[in-house]
């Protein structure tokens, strides 16, 4: 048919979070405060790391990447939602749906590959210290990161162009505070089997696989730690808790709210998953990797003391 690859609606209707009408302030409230957060938060990273020469490392040039993924990644969510609360106007045009769900898509991969790069410099860093500096070149480091901007933009833009393939006939009301495809999918009137078996073969190339590799290395970095007892391989390891912590939250959820759906999950619990990548990960990594690291905490000391010099002259 001629209409099938094309749209029947202009828009759809977000129903945002399930909250009781008096509890409307206090929610806008946290969420504007967990917003600012996650932006003051990531950017004191990233203006951190740029000014201070010390942290012009391997791993901190990971985690000024992951700051800003975060960054961005919150921004495509938040900002629609407090909208939503403060005007009561649930409406998303058609056009800006997939935009947002690319964006969602492009980050939310972009944090997976860092997380990877970050675990595989950890695990470069303890197993193999004396050759860290001859392995983690800049420009094998300046590689990860950019094969994991293409690779992430490829991926995006493939459910995006399958999403826009689809027709959405009479429905239009999406139980969620966001576009979330699988939310999508089931809206559409068009056969979706394409889009859910390279939902299930990507998700496993983007999500799975890389998880695996993660507790692989930790696996290794472990097993190094017992064969070799030192207290600077064991503080190198103290370091890496931390990580792993970003790492089962983001990863747990996701992988159970996409590749492992079950048919008794509620709205409300869907949604509760659903903030704890798109929100609340995002907002902890900055205290998870500032507060924790020393490295951090010194390079906010050094600039705070220039810009006293620099004021003081």
């Amino acid at each position: 048919m001629m209409g099938q690859n094309q749209t029947s609606i202009s828009e759809f209707l977000l129903l945002g979070l399930p909250i009781q009408p008096e509890q409307q302030n206090l929610c806008y409230a946290l969420f504007l405060a967990m917003y600012l957060t996650t932006l003051l938060g990531n950017l004191l990273i990233i203006v951190l790391i740029r000014l201070d020469s010390h942290l012009h490392t391997p791993m901190y040039l990971f985690l000024s990447n992951l700051s800003f993924s975060d960054l961005c990644f919150s921004s495509v969510t938040i900002p629609k939602l407090l909208q939503n609360m403060q005007n009561q106007d649930p409406s998303i045009p058609y056009a800006d749906c997939l935009t947002q769900m690319y964006f969602l898509l492009l980050f939310g991969d972009l944090e997976s590959f860092l997380l990877v790069a970050m675990a595989y410099d950890r695990y470069v860093a303890i197993c193999f210290p004396l050759h860290y500096t001859a392995i983690m070149s800049p420009m094998l480091c300046l590689s990860l990161v950019a094969l994991s901007w293409v690779l992430t933009t490829f991926h995006a833009m493939l459910h995006t162009l399958l999403m826009a393939r689809l027709c959405f006939c009479a429905d239009n009301v999406i139980p969620h505070f966001f576009c979330d495809m699988s939310a999508l999918l089931k809206l559409s009137c068009s056969d979706t089997r394409v889009n859910e078996l390279v939902i299930f073969i990507m998700g496993g190339l983007i999500l799975v696989i890389p998880f695996l590799l993660i507790l692989g290395s930790y696996a290794r970095i472990v097993s190094s730690i017992l064969k070799v007892p030192s207290k600077s391989i064991c503080k190198a390891f103290s370091t890496c808790g931390s990580h792993l912590s970003v790492v089962f939250l983001f990863y747990g959820t996701v992988i159970g709210l996409y590749l492992c759906p079950s048919a008794n999950n509620s709205t409300l619990k869907e949604t509760v998953m659903a903030v704890m990548y798109t929100v609340v990960t995002p907002m902890l990594n900055p205290f998870i990797y500032s507060l924790r690291n020393r490295d951090m905490k010194g390079a906010l000391e050094r600039v705070i003391h220039q810009k006293k010099t620099f004021f003081s002259l």
